[in-house]
This record gives C-alpha cells, sequence and structure tokens, in this order.
C-alpha cells in the first residue's frame, strides 16, 4: 500500500508570497512620501521665490509673505535684464560650464582608464591621493591656487576657471569605477587584434560608457555654474562674471528691490532647471550603473 504526500496548501502558498509583497508596498509607500516631502523641501522656496518676483514692491513691503497680488507684472524681469548684463553673464557661465564638461570627461576618462587597466609604477599611491582629493575642501585651496595663477597671468580669463575644474576626483572615481566593470576579456579581445591602449580607450571603453559621460558631464556643469568664492575672486570685471557672481551684486545698499532680486534668482535657476529636465534620466542611468559597477 502506498502514500502519497499532499501538496502545499494553496493558503500557505498565497501567505509566503503576500508578505513580501506587503513589505514592498509599505516600501514604496515610504520612498514615495519621502521624496514628496524632499521635493516640496527645493519647490516651496522657489515657488515663493517665483511669485515675490512677479508682484510690485509696495505690496512686498507691506505684506511679504502672503501668495497672492491683485496687481500680478512682469517689470521687475524686464528692470533686472535692462539694467544689468545678464546676457552677458549667461555667456560667460555657459561657455565656462561648457569648456569645463569637455575637458573633465577627457582627462578624468583617461586618468580612469589608465588606472583601471594599466599597469605602472605608484598606481595605487597615485589612486589613493585621487581619493583623498574628495575629502579636500575648496576653500583650503583657494590661496595657493590663486597665487598659481597670478603667477602665470591667468587671472581674468576663462582659463582660471576652466582649468581647476578639470581636476575633479569624483569624476575620475566614476570613470575608474566604470571601466572596472568592463570585461576583461573584451579587452584582451580587442589586444589580441592588435589595438593598442588609444584605440581601445577611444573605441572600445568610451562608447560604453556613455552613462558615466553623462552622469559626470551634468554634474560638472551643475557644479561650475553654480559656483562662487573662485569666479568672485578671479573675475574682476562686471562683464566677466558668471550669473552667481553678478546677481549677488543685486543685493547691497539700503533699498533692496525684492521683486528684482527674486527675478534674477529665477532667471539664473532657470538653464540648470532646464539641464535637469531635459536630462534626468542620462543623470539617474550614470548613478545607477555606475554605482553597480
Amino acid at each position: 500500500m502506498t502514500t502519497t504526500l499532499a501538496p502545499p496548501a494553496a493558503h500557505l502558498r498565497r501567505g509566503t508570497t503576500a508578505e513580501p509583497e506587503k513589505g514592498a508596498k509599505a516600501f514604496n509607500r515610504l520612498a514615495a512620501t519621502c521624496l514628496t516631502l524632499f521635493a516640496l523641501i527645493w519647490l516651496v522656496p522657489f515657488l515663493w521665490a517665483l511669485i515675490t518676483s512677479l508682484r510690485p514692491d509696495n505690496e512686498i513691503t507691506a505684506n511679504p509673505t502672503t501668495p497672492w497680488s491683485n496687481h500680478w507684472t512682469f517689470r521687475a524681469y524686464s528692470s533686472t535684464w535692462s539694467s544689468n548684463p545678464l546676457g552677458w553673464w549667461y555667456l560667460n557661465s555657459f561657455i565656462i560650464s561648457s569648456l569645463s564638461v569637455i575637458f573633465t570627461v577627457i582627462v578624468c576618462s583617461m586618468v580612469g582608464f589608465a588606472l583601471a587597466h594599466l599597469r605602472f609604477r605608484g598606481k595605487p599611491v597615485i589612486m589613493g591621493l585621487i581619493l583623498a582629493g574628495l575629502m579636500l575642501p575648496t576653500e583650503a585651496i583657494v590661496l595657493p591656487q590663486f597665487m598659481e595663477f597670478r603667477a602665470i597671468h591667468l587671472l581674468g580669463t576663462y582659463w582660471a576657471l576652466v582649468l581647476p575644474a578639470v581636476s575633479a576626483p569624483i569624476a575620475v572615481f566614476v570613470f575608474h569605477s566604470f571601466f572596472k566593470g568592463i570585461p576583461v576579456a573584451l579587452i584582451e579581445a580587442a589586444r589580441l587584434d592588435g589595438a593598442n591602449w588609444w584605440r581601445i580607450y577611444a573605441q572600445v571603453c568610451m562608447p560604453l560608457c556613455r552613462p558615466a559621460i553623462s552622469a559626470v558631464a551634468i554634474l560638472t556643469f551643475v557644479t561650475t555654474w553654480n559656483a562662487f568664492l573662485w569666479p568672485l575672486l578671479v573675475l574682476t570685471q562686471t562683464k566677466s562674471q558668471t550669473i552667481p557672481v553678478g546677481l549677488s551684486g543685486l543685493i547691497g545698499g539700503s533699498a533692496i528691490q525684492y521683486a528684482e532680486t527674486m527675478a534674477s534668482s529665477v532667471l539664473g535657476i532657470l538653464p540648470l532647471l532646464a539641464v535637469f529636465l531635459l536630462f534626468q534620466r542620462q543623470i539617474v542611468q550614470g548613478v545607477a550603473n555606475t554605482g553597480i559597477k
């Protein structure tokens, strides 16, 4: 006489899968709540600045915290644009940020590739120095950096802002992590086919690390655009200033034009907002893929 074991009950199978589903739903709700809160923390000041820039100065002085107005106007934007060289500031910031992105991607990708796949003496020491640069605050090197660029007569030029941005330890770390994730068999196959290291870097590895290039490019652009202390020290002429430095000069004196100040702040953040909205997918993919590698 033979006996057969009964299959597990259906409700037991459903019970084993119900708990992970409940946990995943709870985690998704918690993540959505945290994301909403952090979004509000960023959006509320921006919306307040936008609303204030559209209100007359007399209403702002009488009641600065109200979000409503009986006389909406764009006078602050037209006055700010006509009384300040905002066009030059935009052009300077765009040129400096674009040049910084180009040179940072080229130089840091080469360094990351060399540290990931080449063998040379002192490689661990160089990698340690680059990682140590992540812990070095920018303010600590402002004085020696200023003396260095004054000695080579680059103060007041674009290169005084572009060259310091090229040496970005975080960009080297991102490229190094991504290049380490490329299969070694692919590199060896290219070497067996007769490709030199320059060709492997340019034609094999760089096309594969587009997410890393996007992440480094966007982060470099945003960081360079928002830089304030170093451009303030280097750029002395009004027309050669960048957006953050130029906007800081609008706040001063005894009578502050609140509407114009908020309008200039909104005009300064619009390019960064456009960059984020256009390339947000590349930012997420670059950071995620680099972290997985």
